[in-house]
């Protein structure tokens, strides 16, 4: 059974950074693409980002190219999501989701194990 336990959130000025990390258990990590979602209240769970599972090549929202970064160590069975020059709109929980297929990096169908969520939330 895969596991993902995500950490890092937490509550941060507009303008600010984080870094969320997710660990999965299992020894086959490395063979999967890994993305970042996220849910805020009152709308639907969207796509954030995406890494193949080389981490040769990853995918981004346009909402948050240029702002965050994902990258994976496939030696610790980590995918971490840096979050700088943080918006209130950012506001949300985020999801780390591991890839049933590889068939879709943005949609949620296209994942079969996701973490429990960690609570990032942006002031003004």
């Amino acid at each position: 059974q895969v596991q993902l336990v995500e950490s890092g959130g937490g509550l941060v000025q507009a303008g600010g950074s984080l870094r969320l990390s997710c660990v999965a258990s299992g020894r086959t990590f490395s063979s999967y693409s890994m993305a970042w979602f996220r849910q805020a209240p009152g709308k639907e769970r969207e796509f954030v980002a995406a890494i193949t599972w080389t981490g040769a090549r990853t995918y981004y929202a346009d909402s948050v190219k240029g702002r965050f970064t994902i990258s994976r160590d496939n030696a610790k069975n980590t995918v971490n999501l840096q979050l700088n020059s943080l918006k209130r709109e950012d506001t949300a929980v985020y999801y780390c989701a591991r890839s049933r297929d590889g068939s879709s990096y943005y949609d949620t169908n296209a994942y079969n194990y996701w973490g429990q969520g960690t609570q990032v939330t942006v002031s003004s």
